[in-house]
C-alpha cells in the first residue's frame, strides 16, 4: 500500500483529467447514467438562465417604477401645518437653495370627472407652473401631442395618452372637468363644471399616470378647487433620491414654519415592500431548480461509481491512489456542473438582454397580449442585469455542483480492490 501511495499521479494530472473525461463519454452500456448526466446538465443550466432571467426582469420593474413614481411625484413633500401654506413662493424659494435640492414646486392636487362627448374616467388633477412642468423630464421630453409653450398663459391642460384615448380626444380638443368642491351656494355647495382645451397629450410609460393624471396651470387650479391664495404641497426633487434623511434637517431650518414632511419612502413602502418580498421568494423558489439538479448529479455519480467498480478496483491495484480515484470522479461531476452553470450564464444573459424583444415576438406568434400595461404598470418588459447577482447565482450553482460530487466520489475512494473484483 506504501508502494501505491508513492508511485501515485500528481494531483489534478492529465491522467486524472483524461480519465474523467472517457467516464462522461456516452457507451451503450453506461446509457442510463448519460442520460443522467445530461438531465443534470440541462436542469442546471436553465435553472442558472432562469433565475438570471427572473431577477433581472425584477430588478428592471423596481428601478422602471422608482424612476417613474419618484421622478413624476417627487421625493420630499412638504406640508403645512394649522395655517395655510399662503407664503408658498417664499418657502419655494428658501428649500431651492438648500444644498443637495435639485428643485422645488408648490402644487395644488384634487381629484375630478373628466370627460368628452364620447366617455368620462376619474382623473388626478395636479396644479403646477409652467416653468415646473417643463422642468419634469419625464412629461416635457415625452410630448406626444401639441405643447406645453405658454402653458399658464393659455389656460389649458396636459393629460396622459391613455386618458386621451379612453376619452377619444387630442390636442385641441376640450376636456371637461367636473368636481363635487364648487360654488358655494344658498343651497350648499354646487358642483363645479369647466371645459379647458388640452394643451398636450404625453406619455410616461406607466399606464397608472398616463390614464389618470391630468396637470393644469397653478393658478386655474387655485381658482379651479377653491384656493386663491395657497398651495396644499411643495414637491421637493433632491439630487439623490437616497439621501432623505440627510436633507430633511435642512429643509424643516430653511422652510421657517410649522411644516410636515413625507418622502417617498414612506408614500410607496407597501408597495417596493411587496416586489422585494416576491423578488427573494421568486430567488428561493428558483434555486430548487438548481438543487434539484445537482442532486441529480448525485445519483448519476452513484451509478457510474458502481458501474466502474471493477475499473476502480484495477486502478488500486496498479497503484493509484485513493484521492486519485476520488479527483477522477470529483472532476466528472463537477465538469456537469460547471459546463452547465456556465452554459446557463450565457443563456440568461442572452434572454435577460433581449427580453422584451421576445416577448414581442411570443406576442407575435401567439397574438396576444403578454405584458398588459393596465395590469403590469409598465407599458414594456424591462430588465436590469446586475453583475453581482449574477456572480451569485453563479457561485451558488458551482458550489453545489462540487458539493454534490464529494459524497459520491469519497464512495468510489472508499472501494475495496478485492471486494470491487469479486462483484464488479
Amino acid at each position: 500500500m506504501a508502494q501505491a501511495e508513492q508511485t501515485g499521479t500528481k494531483p489534478f494530472s492529465l491522467f486524472e483529467w483524461m480519465l474523467a473525461g472517457r467516464y462522461l463519454r456516452t457507451r451503450r452500456r453506461e446509457g442510463f447514467v448519460s442520460v443522467i448526466a445530461g438531465f443534470s446538465f440541462l436542469g442546471i443550466m436553465l435553472g442558472v438562465a432562469t433565475l438570471i432571467v427572473v431577477l433581472s426582469v425584477m430588478n428592471g420593474f423596481r428601478k422602471e417604477l422608482l424612476d417613474k413614481i419618484v421622478g413624476i411625484n417627487g421625493h420630499i413633500f412638504v406640508a403645512p401645518i394649522e395655517t395655510p401654506l399662503t407664503d408658498y413662493e417664499e418657502v419655494t424659494k428658501r428649500i431651492a437653495a438648500v444644498p443637495g435640492v435639485k428643485r422645488a414646486l408648490p402644487i395644488i392636487e384634487g381629484q375630478a370627472f373628466g370627460s368628452s362627448p364620447y366617455g368620462g374616467s376619474g382623473v388626478l388633477v395636479r396644479g403646477i407652473r409652467g416653468e415646473d412642468l417643463g422642468k419634469i423630464s419625464h412629461i416635457a421630453d415625452n410630448i406626444r401631442q401639441g405643447t406645453l409653450e405658454n402653458f399658464d398663459q393659455d389656460s389649458g391642460v396636459a393629460i396622459g395618452r391613455r386618458l386621451a384615448e379612453a376619452l377619444s380626444i387630442q390636442a385641441g380638443d376640450t376636456l371637461t372637468l367636473i368636481t363635487p368642491r364648487g360654488a358655494s351656494t344658498p343651497f350648499g355647495t354646487a358642483p363645479r363644471i369647466k371645459g379647458y382645451p388640452v394643451k398636450a397629450v404625453f406619455e410616461i410609460g406607466m399606464s397608472e399616470f398616463d390614464s389618470s393624471f391630468v396637470y393644469m396651470p397653478l393658478a386655474e387650479a387655485q381658482s379651479y378647487f377653491n384656493r386663491p391664495n395657497d398651495v396644499q404641497l411643495i414637491e421637493v426633487y433632491l439630487d439623490n433620491a437616497d439621501k432623505v434623511d440627510e436633507a430633511r434637517a435642512a429643509i424643516e431650518e430653511a422652510a421657517g414654519r410649522q411644516i410636515l414632511m413625507t418622502d417617498w419612502r414612506q408614500r410607496n413602502r407597501t408597495f417596493f415592500g411587496a416586489l422585494e418580498v416576491e423578488r427573494n421568494v421568486m430567488f428561493l423558489i428558483l434555486t430548487l431548480i438548481v438543487l434539484v439538479a445537482a442532486l441529480n448529479i448525485i445519483s448519476g455519480l452513484i451509478m457510474l461509481v458502481k458501474d466502474k467498480s471493477s475499473d476502480i478496483a484495477i486502478l488500486r491495484t496498479m497503484g493509484a491512489t485513493r484521492g486519485a480515484v476520488m479527483r477522477v470522479f470529483l472532476i466528472t461531476g463537477a465538469s456537469i456542473g460547471i459546463v452547465g452553470t456556465i452554459a446557463g450564464f450565457g443563456l440568461g444573459l442572452l434572454l435577460a438582454l433581449n427580453v422584451e424583444s421576445i416577448r414581442n415576438f411570443i406576442s407575435y406568434l401567439t397574438n396576444t397580449n403578454l405584458f398588459p400595461a393596465e395590469l403590469y404598470f409598465l407599458s414594456r418588459l424591462p430588465a436590469d442585469v446586475n453583475p453581482t447577482e449574477v456572480i451569485t447565482i453563479l457561485v451558488m450553482a458551482m458550489v453545489l455542483s462540487l458539493l454534490a460530487t464529494l459524497y459520491p466520489s469519497w464512495r468510489a475512494a472508499k472501494l475495496d480492490p478485492v471486494e470491487a473484483l469479486r462483484y464488479g
